[in-house]
């Protein structure tokens, strides 16, 4: 990885770490790319990836001071060719993905934490919806996933009035998974990595996959598609290894291959 971004791997979880904490991880170009990076090599050599920041914060979102005159900056182009395809590579990971947010999360470095699959926040860490501060719109996605994850009413008034949502009431919203005391971050984020990382591996792709498609399909299709991932799981080795671990009463040994 490069500089601006650090990659640990170790007991099948990949820990991806903005590291541009001189200026809380703002989203330059050389991170995005390193993010699209990251996540390849993760999928190809991990089962789960964290997603966190160095420093103080999680990342302040867009770099503004990358792209030097502001007046021509292409948001469009940015959008649709750097910032699209990181959030779709998140979209698209088969493996569970975690967001440990240690800080203040703004802009696009806030939807970027809201594109995982788990956001666990310390509960200093703040989000704030900041695009109209600067007479923007919401972007990265977060027109998308705030709506569907706290409903229309709290999404409207968080991007309007780009007020800062804490760790702990965007935990009582359901914008994220859980609010630990700072003391407790490291250790809370990474024991829930590690059980990922121990969990059945083709199980927990297809819940991704069932959840995701929930937000577009019908009844019918939905149906259809839960019988289809259950019967790949249910031919699984991981499935009987899971029968037996509970009729000895033992932890499971999921292969997850």
């Amino acid at each position: 990885m490069t500089d601006v971004l650090t990659y640990a791997a170790d007991g099948g979880v990949a820990v991806l770490t903005l590291n541009r904490p001189e200026l809380m991880n703002a989203l330059n170009a050389p991170l995005r790319r390193a993010l699209l990076d990251g996540i390849a090599r993760a999928n190809a050599e991990a089962r789960v990836i964290v997603l966190t920041g160095a420093g103080r914060a999680f990342s302040s979102g867009q770099d503004l001071t990358d792209a030097g005159d502001l007046s021509a900056v292409d948001f469009e182009r940015t959008l649709r060719e750097e910032y699209e395809p990181l959030l779709r590579a998140l979209w698209d990971s088969p493996l569970p993905v975690i967001a440990a947010v240690n800080g203040a999360a703004a802009g696009a470095g806030a939807n970027l934490a809201l594109a995982a699959d788990l956001v666990i926040a310390a509960e200093g860490a703040r989000f704030v919806q900041a695009f109209t501060r600067i007479a923007l719109i919401p972007d990265a996605g977060g027109t998308y996933w705030l709506p569907r994850q706290v409903g229309f009413a709290r999404a409207m008034g968080a991007m309007m009035l780009a007020e800062a949502v804490t760790a702990r009431q965007a935990a009582d919203w359901g914008m994220i998974w859980e609010a630990v005391p700072d003391a407790e971050f490291a250790a809370r984020w990474q024991a829930r990595a590690r059980v990922l990382a121990q969990g059945p591996k083709g199980a927990l792709t297809g819940v991704k996959q069932a959840l995701r498609a929930s937000l577009v399909n019908d009844l019918e299709a939905q149906l259809a598609l839960e019988a289809r991932l259950q019967g790949a799981c249910g031919q699984h080795p991981d499935f009987r290894e899971g029968v037996a671990a509970f009729l000895e009463k033992r932890p499971a040994r999921f292969a997850g291959a």
